[in-house]
């Protein structure tokens, strides 16, 4: 079997050309969100791709923009990256992702490696993260070991599968589907 992840039409590699403005035959761009909503469900994350609008009313919606809104206010500031990621640096430079609650961590600490990843690779700046809920008052410390880049690129690729498709993939009910700003359309398809 070979191993095609250096292959020009790899989309990790995509996305870093894109990233760089060098010649590409298609543009391929990957927000922090797009790899939250991976983690989370591949259906939420091709529906966002479409630009369909989520229920901005939903109250788990409502309830993080406050908490991010609100937690670190006076100790961090938002710097935009190639108008493709919106990264909160704090004070002493590390770079802070808030959540609400840490029931769903994983896709959280995937969307703050990925910005680790963006700033190492298409920035060259290495920075440490920190994963905050203030709401629980915790926070963890995220550093991007070469696990973790080997999950983002992995996870680069899935996006890439999943964005690219022609439909959404098959609805698979989840212990948060309730809550997702995306129920009603979800459901009703």
């Amino acid at each position: 079997m070979s191993d095609d992840r250096s292959a020009p039409d790899d989309p990790v590699e995509k996305l870093l050309r894109s990233a760089r403005n060098e010649a590409v035959d298609e543009q391929f761009h990957v927000t922090g969100v797009m790899m939250q909503y991976y983690e989370v469900c591949e259906r939420e994350l091709w529906f966002a791709s479409r630009h369909l609008e989520i229920d901005r009313d939903n109250p788990a919606v409502v309830q993080g923009t406050q908490v991010d809104d609100d937690a670190y206010a006076e100790k961090r500031r938002n710097v935009s990256i190639d108008g493709t990621i919106a990264i909160d640096v704090l004070d002493d430079g590390r770079i802070l992702e808030v959540k609400p609650s840490s029931s769903l961590v994983e896709p959280a600490k995937l969307q703050l490696l990925y910005y680790l990843w963006y700033l190492d690779r298409v920035v060259g700046v290495e920075r440490e993260g920190v994963l905050a809920h203030p709401t629980e008052r915790r926070r963890e410390s995220v550093e991007l070991s070469d696990a973790n880049a080997e999950w983002v690129e992995e996870s680069i690729r899935g996006v890439h599968r999943v964005v690219t498709g022609d439909s959404p993939p098959p609805a698979d009910e989840k212990p948060f589907c309730d809550s997702c700003a995306y129920h009603d359309f979800c459901w009703s398809c």
